[in-house]
């Protein structure tokens, strides 16, 4: 911290705060920028117009002061280094109080080396393991089960006080794991502060993913945690976007597309001075042009059917409908969609295969057919055609094949007709 020379005076802003510590205590370990900073700016412009400022009330700087100055006492930083700080941590949305003082406590936390990492990881992964003991237990013990502690000791291989002692630690491990590594969550956060969700909701999700992360992690493998953080952080806060930011939800994996495709279109933009067409987006995202239409179409941000039509707003959208009973764009650009996804993975699978769940399931012609007559069909017996079934959904639940579709059946989408 700033020390006054013998014989130097400073002068005092209302509240007690120096105009000299307001300049070097504002930017605390982590980098975030607090109400001074912007006070200082303000009075810098005010300078520079001609115009003579007031100093700036202190009621709140003062505390940010006072918990500043423990961070950063005995930490020597250059104005270049401090306006970096706060260049990199600069927080693009509008945040409360609240959520300035959460920034400035998650950036009190020491970061955790690979040693340290490694040593939680151990704990965390025991604990784990117990409660997989207990999950197993009440699954055997059938729905509504209890199962009390010397229960899951025993099974354990531990004493009571042993097993208790053991959950604590691992618990314990797994919060410092977590707090120590809120800060990623916010980076994260920070990158898609332009969607639909408010700034807090961004980082609630991304601490989802963090917990989950820390459950996963396993040391053996030689990553750090933030690397292998960063995936799971990053999907919570994608998928809790396209569940929670459109009224019309959109599969994962094509909402991820739609961004890649307005990314390449703001590039492109940049470059050229306009539009890119539906052909040069086809080029760049290797995809053919009908299914980036689809995609586009997909995307589009729904019309209330209330939304008045013409200049005397006598009519609304509904009224221009021809058959209201009719399925919905979105529904039918889901519908081709997974068609298209579908004919792709059981491209995959070998020609009888294929042939024999088109038939099994009638997804060709919405006729079901039992295995006496497919086998009918084959010339071979009803078992036969049952191996080739088992084997084909086999292949579909690896994961390379089952994460094309999943996304479509988990939001409910995933009825061909």
């Amino acid at each position: 911290s700033a020390r006054a020379t013998p014989g130097s005076t400073r002068r005092r802003a209302p509240g007690g705060v120096s105009s000299e510590d307001e300049s070097s205590m504002e930017v605390a370990e982590n980098g975030v920028v607090t109400d001074g900073l912007a006070a200082r700016s303000a009075r810098a412009r005010a300078v520079a117009r001609g115009v003579r400022s007031r100093p700036a009330k202190a009621s709140v700087t003062s505390m940010v002061h006072t918990q500043a100055k423990e961070r950063v006492r005995g930490v020597h930083l250059s104005p270049r280094k401090m306006a970096n700080l706060a260049q990199q941590q600069k927080v693009r949305v509008g945040t409360t109080d609240s959520m300035r003082s959460y920034l400035k406590d998650i950036g009190s936390v020491t970061l955790l080396n690979a040693g340290q990492e490694v040593e939680l990881a151990k704990r965390i992964q025991d604990l784990m393991h117990l409660e997989s003991i207990k999950t197993n237990l009440e699954e055997e013990s059938g729905p509504g089960a209890s199962i009390g502690d010397y229960q899951w000791a025993s099974a354990a291989g531990l004493s009571e006080h042993a097993l208790n002692q053991r959950l604590r630690d691992g618990k314990a491990a797994k919060n410092e794991m977590i707090q120590a590594n809120l800060r990623l969550v916010v980076s994260i956060a920070k990158k898609y502060a332009n969607s639909n969700m408010s700034f807090q909701d961004l980082i609630q999700e991304g601490c989802v993913g963090l917990i989950r992360g820390a459950e996963k992690f396993d040391f053996q493998r030689g990553y750090k945690f933030s690397t292998y953080a960063h995936w799971w952080i990053r999907q919570a806060v994608t998928r809790s976007i396209s569940d929670q930011s459109r009224t019309i939800r959109l599969p994962v994996h094509l909402f991820e597309i739609i961004s890649r495709i307005s990314k390449m279109e703001q590039k492109f933009s940049l470059i050229h001075g306009r539009d890119p067409t539906v052909e040069e987006i086809a080029a760049e995202m290797d995809m053919s042009a009908e299914k980036i239409v689809q995609i586009k179409k997909a995307s589009q941000a729904p019309v209330s059917l209330a939304q008045s039509v013409g200049s005397d707003d006598s009519r609304t959208v509904e009224d221009t409908l021809v058959d209201i009973n009719g399925e919905g764009p979105e529904k039918v650009s889901g519908k081709s969609l997974l068609k298209e996804d579908l004919e792709n993975v059981l491209n995959t699978l070998s020609p009888r295969e294929r042939d024999v769940l088109r038939l099994r399931y009638g997804l060709d012609d919405g006729r079901i057919k039992t295995l006496e007559e497919i086998g009918t069909v084959f010339s071979v017996t009803r078992e036969r055609i049952r191996q080739i079934e088992a084997k084909a959904l086999r292949k579909l639940k690896q994961p390379s094949r089952n994460s094309i579709l999943a996304d479509y059946f988990s939001s409910g989408e995933g009825t061909l007709q």
